[in-house]
């Protein structure tokens, strides 16, 4: 199903060599890091005992039920996406199961289609008010739609678009990855210009009011960069001139 830069490896314009296969080692290895993380804190207790150990998940754990169940099924649905995502990437994969890859490829959108629709409705209930609402609600809607696009292309047999969209997609996937990531430099940067004592809490509480929008921006450039050295086709603001200049 989900193609991406498994078929893109293969083409002679596009391979990355021992490079692209250390990002992709590096991406895989990440991603499972954040999914082990993810089950072996909700998985094992509920979701106030989670909340008590500080993190993301205190904001939800006095909410309604259907709030948490939301979350939990964001929680599911994400980690999945996440854990398959990387496999569309392997050309070992694509080469020798041809059915495995498209299997995977489904598994990917459909998870994506829950934890999107999840990921929209906790954007209601975050901890940071609009700045939190625009930008995970964003990533959401964003998350959506570009897996839709994704999936169009490759039900219309256009492979180069179909890789772009879903290079993007996934980009949006690993905004899980690159959340904690930046949540961790952040709060090292404060307590590096902090003098004195300094509340973790409160730390915690300023790096995480700049993710909303910083865990899946530079994804989306890292991303588009990418497409254009595949020679894909490239996203553009206005649509392109055609050959005659009109």
């Amino acid at each position: 199903m989900t193609s991406t830069a498994a078929d893109v490896a293969t083409t002679p314009s596009t391979r990355t060599g021992r490079g692209g296969r250390v990002r992709w080692v590096v991406v895989l290895l990440t991603s499972l890091t954040i999914v082990a993380y993810a089950v072996g804190t909700y998985a094992q207790a509920s979701l106030p005992i989670a909340a008590s150990k500080g993190g993301l998940s205190a904001t939800y754990a006095e909410r309604p039920m259907a709030v948490q169940v939301t979350f939990y099924v964001h929680i599911v649905t994400a980690s999945l996406a996440l854990l398959v995502g990387p496999l569309q990437f392997s050309t070992a994969l694509r080469r020798r199961s041809p059915a495995a890859h498209r299997w995977t490829g489904r598994v990917y959108v459909l998870a994506v289609a829950a934890g999107s629709v999840a990921a929209f409705v906790m954007s209601f209930f975050n901890s940071i008010a609009f700045d939190g609402f625009f930008g995970f609600g964003s990533l959401a809607l964003l998350w959506a739609w570009t897996t839709w696009r994704g999936y169009r292309a490759i039900r219309d047999r256009d492979l180069p678009s179909h890789r772009a969209w879903m290079i993007r997609s996934f980009a949006l996937t690993y905004a899980a990855v690159t959340l904690r990531a930046w949540l961790g430099v952040l709060i090292v940067l404060q307590e590096l210009a902090a003098q004195g004592p300094v509340d973790g809490g409160r730390l915690f509480d300023n790096a995480y009011a700049a993710v909303p929008f910083l865990s899946w921006l530079p994804n989306l450039v890292v991303a588009e960069l990418l497409i254009r050295r595949r020679g894909l086709p490239a996203y553009r603001l206005t649509p392109a001139r055609a050959a005659d200049g009109r």
